[in-house]
């Protein structure tokens, strides 16, 4: 299969909701049915693909003013339908953009948010969505190096990124002093594994991941997985 036979990337939202806890900084995660085709198991944000409703006047566009207006209320819809919380979009920060590698096989483009976790009990459907759990992201990321949960590339580098924020208010001030953070990635091998590799490596234009140079990859090895990122 050529990439032009590969369907374009869905549009999705995520939103990573913080709380502060006296251990640290906590985010909700939900872990997904082992049974649904995509990410089945795996432990998420709260989060899904943009909706025609989601954009002004139920007309869905391509212009990026509107895709990211939806993208929020997409994100907002999310959090009410997979944790029944009711989250204000005007504290959502968009601190990234992810679009997966050409695949043949479902893909979806996702903006992620951050915002300050709503009043209110977490409530799942215990059908999509099987369990939930406030967790200190480095504590999530522990859980994935020993092998007791699944999570995607694109969740495994928020947490790394969340693990250097002692607080919310901390965490959203960063994602609001910087431009959101576009990845749009790439998969090769490299010795003891793969790797996912972005913009800014030595190694994207060509695919070759042993050039020496900046590194801004993902490796995902048997021995764990490493965040290198030169900048």
């Amino acid at each position: 299969m050529n990439d032009t036979e590969l369907d374009p990337a869905i549009p999705a939202a995520t939103v990573v909701l913080l709380r502060d806890d006296p251990a640290g900084l906590e985010t909700l995660m939900l872990r997904r049915n082992t049974n649904l085709a995509f990410a089945g198991g795996a432990w998420v944000f709260p989060g899904g693909r943009i909706d025609p409703d989601d954009f002004e006047g139920g007309v869905p566009s391509d212009d990026p003013d509107a895709l990211l207006h939806a993208a929020r209320r997409a994100a907002v819809r999310e959090a009410a339908e997979e944790a029944d919380l009711t989250v204000d979009v005007e504290t959502l920060v968009w601190f990234a953009h992810w679009t997966p590698a050409l695949a043949p096989r479902r893909r979806f483009a996702t903006w992620f948010f951050m915002a300050p976790a709503p009043d209110g009990a977490v409530t799942v459907d215990a059908y999509e969505i099987n369990e939930d759990a406030w967790i200190r992201p480095s504590e999530a990321l522990r859980r994935h190096a020993a092998g007791e949960i699944e999570l995607l590339p694109p969740t495994w580098v928020t947490l790394h990124t969340l693990s250097e924020s002692p607080s919310v208010d901390l965490a959203l001030a960063r994602a609001r002093d910087r431009e959101p953070d576009i990845y749009v990635s790439r998969i090769g091998p490299v010795d003891g594994g793969t790797a996912a590799y972005w913009a800014g490596d030595a190694g994207y234009d060509d695919g070759d991941l042993t050039k020496p140079g900046p590194r801004h990859r993902l490796l995902m090895l048997a021995s764990g997985w490493k965040f290198e990122h030169s900048a």
